[in-house]
Formats: C-alpha cells, sequence, structure tokens
C-alpha cells in the first residue's frame, strides 16, 4: 500500500499513531476538530496539548478539515470511542481501509466501534487495532506489539500490516474483529476497578485477584457475543488488561485510583482533559451483561461508582462479601455463571 496515511483525531494515542506512521518518511494527514492546535502542530513540530515533549516529523501534517481525508486508501480513526459515529459522518464516503483504534462500546445504542463505523461509513472496509499500548511509548519507539483484527481476512492484512508495521511496532494478524473490540472495552472498565483497589490502599493481593476475575468477566461477555477464547487471551485481551490495570499512566486506572481515594466521580470526569474511556463504557457494559445473563459484578461495580451512586468502599465490601464458589470459570463449561 502506498500514498498518504491519514489519521483522525490529535490526542495522545493519534498523534502517537501518526508519528509512528510517518517515521518511515511516509506522508501522514492528522485531523483534528481544533483549529488552533492543527495551525500549532504544524508551526512547532510538537503537540503540547496531549502528547508533549516529542518531535513531530515533518511528513506529518494537521489539519481541521475533514475533506482533506477525501481520497486516501488507509485512515486510522483514533477518536473517542463516543465521538467516533459524529466523527465519521463528516468524512466524505470513504471505501478505503478504516482501521478503528478507539476502545469502548457507544453509550446509548450499545454498539461496537465497527458497528458505529459501519452504519456511518458503509463501504470502509474495517479493521481494529487494539492492544497494550501507551501512547508515549509508542511515541518514542518503544517495542510494542499489537492485534490487527482484519474484517477483510487475511487479504486485508497483508496489504495493512506491511504499511502499519515498523522495526518496534508489531502487528500480529487476527480475523476476530469482535473479540479484539471487546478486549479493548473491557479492559478499560477493569482498569478503573483496579485503580479503586490502589486508591483504598488494598494492597497487591486485592489487585492481583480483580485482574484474575476481571479477565474471567471480559471471557464471559466476550464468548456471549461471539468473540474467540484465543483473542481474549491474546494481545488485545489479557495483555492490554495487564499494561492498564497497573499503571497511573493508564487514565482509567488514575480514575479509578482519584475515585478511590474519595474524589467524586462527576467532580473528576468534569475536570479531566484526556477521556478514560472505562466511564463510559461502564454502564452500558453492565447493562448488556444485565440483559444477556453475564455475571460481571466487577463491571456493575464500576458503573455504579462512576454514577457517583455509592463509594468505593462501599463497592469494594460489595465485592468481598460476594457468595463463595469455584474458581473454575463456567463460561468455559456451558454452566451459568456465578461471577
Amino acid at each position: 500500500m502506498t500514498g498518504t496515511i491519514g489519521v483522525i483525531g490529535a490526542g495522545a494515542w493519534g498523534t502517537a499513531l501518526a508519528q509512528l506512521m510517518a517515521s518511515g518518511g511516509r506522508d501522514v494527514v492528522l485531523w483534528t476538530r481544533d483549529a488552533a492546535l492543527a495551525k500549532t502542530i504544524n508551526q512547532t513540530r510538537t503537540n503540547p496539548d496531549y502528547l508533549p515533549g516529542v518531535a513531530l516529523s515533518a511528513t506529518l501534517r494537521a489539519t481541521p478539515a475533514c475533506a482533506d481525508l477525501a481520497g486516501l486508501g488507509l485512515v486510522l480513526a483514533v477518536t473517542p470511542a463516543q465521538a467516533l459515529a459524529g466523527v465519521l459522518a463528516q468524512m466524505p464516503a470513504f471505501d478505503g481501509d478504516l482501521v478503528l483504534c478507539a476502545k469502548g462500546i457507544e453509550a446509548g445504542s450499545a454498539r461496537l466501534m465497527s458497528d458505529v463505523a459501519r452504519a456511518v461509513q458503509p463501504n470502509a472496509q474495517l479493521a481494529v487495532l487494539s492492544g497494550p499500548t501507551f501512547a508515549h511509548e509508542v511515541a518514542a519507539m518503544l517495542p510494542t506489539a499489537v492485534t490487527l483484527a482484519c474484517g477483510g481476512g487475511i487479504e486485508q492484512w497483508q496489504r495493512l500490516s506491511p504499511t502499519i508495521a515498523r522495526p518496534t511496532f508489531r502487528p500480529y494478524y487476527s480475523s476476530d474483529v469482535i473479540g479484539a473490540e471487546i478486549g479493548g472495552a473491557v479492559k478499560n472498565v477493569l482498569a478503573v476497578a483496579c485503580g479503586v483497589v490502589e486508591g483504598l490502599g488494598l494492597g497487591q493481593n486485592a489487585r492481583a485477584a480483580l485482574i484474575s476475575r476481571g479477565y474471567a468477566e471480559m471471557v464471559r461477555f466476550g464468548l456471549a457475543l461471539g468473540a474467540d477464547a484465543e483473542t481474549l487471551t491474546g494481545l488485545s485481551g489479557l495483555g492490554d488488561l495487564v499494561l492498564t490495570c497497573n499503571s497511573l499512566a493508564s487514565r482509567n486506572f488514575a480514575l479509578g485510583q482519584a475515585l478511590g481515594k474519595g474524589a467524586a466521580a462527576a467532580t473528576l470526569l468534569a475536570d479531566r482533559k484526556t477521556v478514560a474511556e472505562g466511564a463510559h463504557t461502564a454502564p452500558v457494559l453492565a447493562e448488556l451483561a444485565r440483559q444477556r445473563g453475564i455475571a460481571m459484578p466487577i463491571a456493575e461495580a464500576v458503573a455504579a461508582l462512576v454514577s457517583g451512586k455509592v463509594l468505593a468502599r462501599a463497592i469494594a465490601d460489595a465485592l468481598l462479601t460476594r457468595p463463595l464458589r469455584s474458581e473454575m470459570d463456567a463460561a468455559y463449561f456451558g454452566e451459568p455463571a456465578l461471577g
């Protein structure tokens, strides 16, 4: 694949991916709704608002005009999940490869990002890029591995992988778009919960237990929606979960830590410049689980916490007093899940 690459969204992750794509000297167009930010990026070769300290390539050009994405063969969509539909609707009709990099479930419609994109840009060839990725490390060209789930199968993979891969950025093929999306969406919610454990000072044992039981919830939910279990054991599931549940560099973990220390959810969500996707995904994830009869007590706890209905300590106490049960996850054996 040759030609200019488009990236939609000039937040930290979008800017990091744009810089990565430009690292081989390829032309990249980075769209942002903020005209002032686009001007700053073009004049200073930095994005001081979202990725400070990173010198951006001379072949990267920022623009506030969606029309500049017309005619491109490859566009990476890196907007917040809740904004994806509105942004894609502004794009010219697109029939190239559209790689979805947002991790979440749309509130209100309960749609995965691929469903959102398919409804707005029905002719696009969809793929999902997901995995354990901190933007500042990718921009610094530190070693990173991701899942590239291609809705167009191996043919699309053979077209995309040589363009996206870099010496320090290694994509792994999957055809399981749903699994890649669910892993990324659910891990954000679980990262909030792990941050709460940190904020409450409950210790490393508790965090490890929460990651393990949270992963069981991810698998139950994913299998119910048609994901492959193997995908959820990989980079876009377990790999991403481990990364974001163990570092303040994760916006979701940092949000949870602040909630665990007693900060009000409404205040935190109103003041945060960057988006903690787990706060928006938790309520719709919990509702989907209830509708399908899937036991997801951790997701439900996070949903209640970000809504301001309960305090972190009460959530922790409720989870610790759940009925005792077998550790063997019922999702693998066709038995009713007990949580």
